[in-house]
């Protein structure tokens, strides 16, 4: 074999390599976008509960 078919039998398997990965990665990508996005929900409702219970507590609170 010469070295050129050895690089384009190279070359063709690193491509066929990276599209097998990139088409099984879009689930994965997928399930982590929901998960990300489950926790800035999570995050933003923790936040609005500590600034009601701040406001309670300050309005509570006499002056």
């Amino acid at each position: 074999m010469s070295t050129k078919s050895i690089a384009r039998i190279a070359l063709s398997l690193a491509l066929l390599s990276g599209t097998a990965v990139t088409l099984s990665a879009c689930n994965t990508v997928r399930g982590a976008g929901q998960d990300v996005s489950s926790v800035g929900h999570n995050v933003s409702r923790g936040a609005n509960a500590t600034q009601g219970a701040i406001q309670r507590n300050t309005t509570a609170s006499p002056n």
